[in-house]
């Protein structure tokens, strides 16, 4: 028992002599300063990386959370947005139904043909509606194509870039008449024009009204360029519809 004690008291004499010794010698108290801050600077590092840690993950979470809000509300915007092309569109074919002096039918595109993607759209009224094949297709802009085939619920309609769609018209401002058909392109062509026809870039090409079922004044589109037939006895224009055929949500169709 009496050993066990000396022992502690041998481990106290020995601290208190090199406390003693730091608190004499600087060199002394220099190392014993830079032994204890070892430990302490380990202990701040660690705590800092900690620190980081938690603050990032706080951080990324609260990036997550504001990403997933900001798509949640571009989301409604575009949906927002949707609503509101969408019901000036129908602003503009219900005032053309209701100045209209013929019946028409509204209705909607649900698809177009796989195999004439730009020529050939697909609607939801079909003879169950009153829709029949021959009757003319409209956009609040003018003129679209014809109906070619209907069932009950749904009627193909080609449009007029269609080469198999040809149509009698006339430039507005002159009153002369011609041929439109389909290119399958971006642009219309307007054939059979005299040598010498008084026709501008610019000038409005209308339907004459002489093919069944087209109401006359129609508007088809704009003269964008003139050129001469390969035979050299008359010449012709080229036509950029009035609506642009690629982009139809809405059609409405001469019910006649």
């Amino acid at each position: 028992m009496f050993k066990f004690k000396n022992k502690y008291i041998n481990y106290a004499a020995v601290i208190t002599f090199f406390l003693a010794l730091a608190l004499i010698n600087p060199a002394v108290r220099v190392f014993f300063s830079n032994v204890c801050e070892l430990p302490l600077n380990l202990v701040r590092f660690v705590g800092r990386e900690v620190d980081g840690a938690i603050s990032y993950h706080r951080n990324y979470v609260l990036n997550e959370k504001l990403k997933n809000q900001i798509d949640l509300l571009n989301r409604k915007i575009v949906s927002l947005n949707e609503v509101i092309l969408e019901n000036q569109r129908l602003k503009r074919l219900l005032s053309l139904k209701e100045s209209a002096s013929y019946k028409v039918i509204l209705s909607k595109v649900i698809a177009r043909a796989p195999d004439s993607w730009s020529s050939v759209i697909m609607i939801d009224k079909g003879s169950a509606n009153g829709i029949k094949k021959g009757m003319v297709a409209l956009s609040y802009l003018g003129l679209l194509g014809r109906v070619t085939e209907t069932t009950d619920s749904v009627s193909k309609i080609i449009l007029m870039n269609d080469p198999n769609f040809c149509i009698s018209a006339l430039i507005q401002r002159t009153r002369q008449e011609g041929l439109v058909c389909g290119t399958l392109g971006v642009f219309l062509i307007m054939r059979y024009l005299p040598e010498g026809v008084d026709v501008k870039k610019g000038d409005l090409v209308v339907t004459s009204g002489l093919n069944p079922n087209y109401p006359k004044g129609l508007l088809i589109g704009r003269v964008v360029d003139m050129g001469k037939e390969f035979s050299g006895l008359s010449r012709y224009v080229t036509i950029k519809p009035a609506t642009n055929l690629s982009d139809i949500e809405e059609v409405l169709v001469i019910a006649k």
